[in-house]
């Protein structure tokens, strides 16, 4: 009896002892005399809680990540692409420090080179795709692209160790920023490169439009100007998904949008992207996805893919994409993503579910490899 008394009276304590605690604390929020000034930082005794607990937090939600083969040059370039994009404006790149701006940010942004060696591959996918909350580190634009992110993060493990030349390298390749820049069009007259193009798309797709000779980059020149239209605002409207493209289509306006559109598609294509001698090796490959691409599969109900995409350069008169020359490894991935209902696109996506859905890893293969081995203007 007098220990239900005294567990009582200690109840009672433990009880106004919170309540007063939380009557202080309404009191300094309501009062407004709290400090959230960035310039005023965090006391230690604060910034050491907020990282343990992100610390704990990051630790525990990625332990059961799987993480994929990363040390893939096409991997470690899309993710160079990305950052040089999305991520240099907080955190700098090797001999460029970031904005002044950002070292007054609380918490400020971290060094990439000093982090990355002390992160496990699997707590940087978790901070890249979930971002971290009151940080202004934000959470990867499309959650449907682990992809992506993985790309990120097969870059953001060789960062540390590159120097200011590579890291120019793997983000933009021999692309310079230059002004006033031409090239020579499929009519052979010498378009002007728009100012978009040079600052947003070459890095990636090239000013030539041939992706860098990367399958992680699609090829644009001589695309289907009405499709590329259709897909970058598809890109503005959250309706086709990649982190790296809607950030970048979502701050163009719609004369910009026609204006890289009709560039890109009055571009030379060029030679097939694959060798003789690669195209050899596939061969069968190449003519089973051949069989498919102008047959198609009945017994799996898989129709033609010529009907949509055709194989001769013929006028657009819808806004399909030409995949003529385009890489088998792109084709493949998308394929892939419209299986997984990842992607996203225009009005018209929706019709490459009922088609992929009865197609074999092995059949989407050997028709990216037809459509790989194809010259653009065949």
């Amino acid at each position: 009896m007098k220990l239900r008394i005294k567990w009582k009276q200690h109840l009672k304590t433990i009880i106004a002892f919170l309540l007063i605690v939380a009557v202080c604390g309404a009191i300094v929020v309501v009062s407004g005399i709290a400090p959230i000034a960035a310039s005023s930082g965090h006391w230690e005794i604060t910034k050491w809680f907020l990282n343990f607990s992100k610390e704990r937090a990051v630790a525990t939600h990625s332990m059961m990540i799987e993480v994929p083969d990363l040390d893939v040059q096409s991997k470690i370039v899309q993710g160079a692409g990305h950052y040089e994009i999305g991520c240099l404006q907080c955190h700098g790149s090797p001999g460029k420090e970031p904005p002044r701006v950002v070292s007054l940010m609380t918490p400020k942004p971290p060094d990439i080179a000093s982090i990355v060696p002390d992160r496990e591959p699997q707590e940087l996918f978790y901070i890249v795709k979930h971002g971290i909350m009151l940080t202004g580190m934000p959470a990867w634009p499309s959650q449907q692209r682990d992809d992506e992110v993985w790309s990120v993060v097969a870059f953001l493990l060789k960062y540390p160790q590159l120097s200011e030349t590579e890291y120019q390298q793997l983000a933009l390749g021999d692309f310079e920023k230059q002004s006033a820049q031409t090239i020579e069009g499929v009519a052979d007259d010498a378009l002007t490169v728009p100012h978009e193009v040079i600052e947003s798309c070459a890095g990636c797709h090239g000013v030539d439009g041939k992706g860098r000779e990367l399958g992680v980059f699609p090829k644009l020149a001589g695309q289907n100007e009405a499709y590329m239209i259709a897909t970058l605002k598809a890109y503005q409207e959250d309706h086709r998904h990649s982190g790296t493209m809607e950030p970048v289509a979502g701050r163009i306006d719609e004369k910009i949008i026609e204006e890289v559109s009709q560039y890109y598609s009055q571009l030379k294509t060029g030679d097939a992207t694959i060798s003789s001698a690669e195209t050899e090796e596939n061969r069968e490959a190449i003519a089973r996805g051949q069989k498919i691409a102008t047959n198609g599969i009945p017994q799996q109900n898989v129709p033609s893919c010529v009907d949509c995409h055709p194989t001769s350069r013929t006028p657009f008169n819808n806004a399909y994409p030409t995949l003529n020359g385009q890489y088998a490894d792109y084709l493949e991935l998308q394929l892939n993503l419209f299986k997984q209902r990842k992607r996203g696109g225009t009005k018209s996506a929706n019709l490459m579910h009922a088609v992929v859905d009865h197609m074999q890893t092995e059949q989407m293969q050997d028709v990216s490899l037809y459509y790989q081995s194809l010259k653009g203007g065949e």
